[in-house]
């Protein structure tokens, strides 16, 4: 044994030191989701082979190159959206700020069958300028981008994509730039959700599960 405790205790008199194999999997979850924050969200929008449009939030997400820009997220389980940038190699990153999240939240349910998170949501699907799948129009910026690589990791499974076309909306642009303060990306903070400005109000944080990660 190399973990100070076989579970997590509700006080900690003593330095935690832990296996993560020697924890159930969600207590390991519940512990690295705290630690990693706070995670940007990317809001991944994708199109499957028989046309029908998916949309999906996921905070595994980070850039991992600029030059050219690369961004990656991470699915935990294969979902539509990773069998649909299998299926034709192209997604698109929307960036939400805090007055998307509501429509954000509601994209990590499953809609319909005959309809996709685009009307769950109440979002608009705006034509990309390189990439087959839409763009949320709402959103504060948008990223297409084509699938370079996609690799198992854990209960991961990890895509990397190149960013072939970015939209930025006029609203968050000053000085030569985007200003973070109007912007005011949605983030994950552990169970909570957040924004750059503030930590969100009882009022507008949504549910504990809300997001695909």
């Amino acid at each position: 044994m190399f973990s100070s405790h076989p579970e997590p205790p509700p006080e900690l008199g003593a330095d935690l030191e832990l296996d993560p194999e020697e924890w159930a999997s969600q207590h390991t979850y519940t512990l690295i989701g705290s630690l990693v924050v706070p995670r940007p969200v990317a809001w991944v929008s994708t199109i499957g082979a028989d046309g029908r449009l998916n949309l999906a939030p996921y905070s595994y997400f980070n850039l991992v190159a600029d030059d050219p820009p690369h961004v990656m997220f991470s699915s935990i389980g294969a979902k539509d959206t990773l069998r649909n940038v299998r299926d034709n190699g192209e997604f698109v990153v929307n960036l939400a700020g805090r007055g998307q999240l509501g429509a954000l939240d509601k994209t990590a349910e499953s809609p319909p069958d005959d309809s996709s998170e685009f009307d769950l949501c109440g979002v608009t699907a705006e034509p990309s300028q390189r990439v087959r799948p839409p763009r949320v129009a709402e959103a504060k910026a948008q990223l297409e981008c084509v699938l370079v690589w996609h690799a198992p990791a854990g209960n991961g499974h990890v895509v990397v994509g190149r960013v072939v076309h970015i939209h930025v909306h006029r609203s968050v642009w000053s000085d030569g730039r985007v200003a973070p303060a109007l912007y005011d990306p949605v983030v994950r903070l552990s169970r909570r959700y957040g924004a750059l400005s503030a930590e969100l109000t009882p009022e507008e944080a949504p549910a504990d599960h809300a997001l695909a990660q």
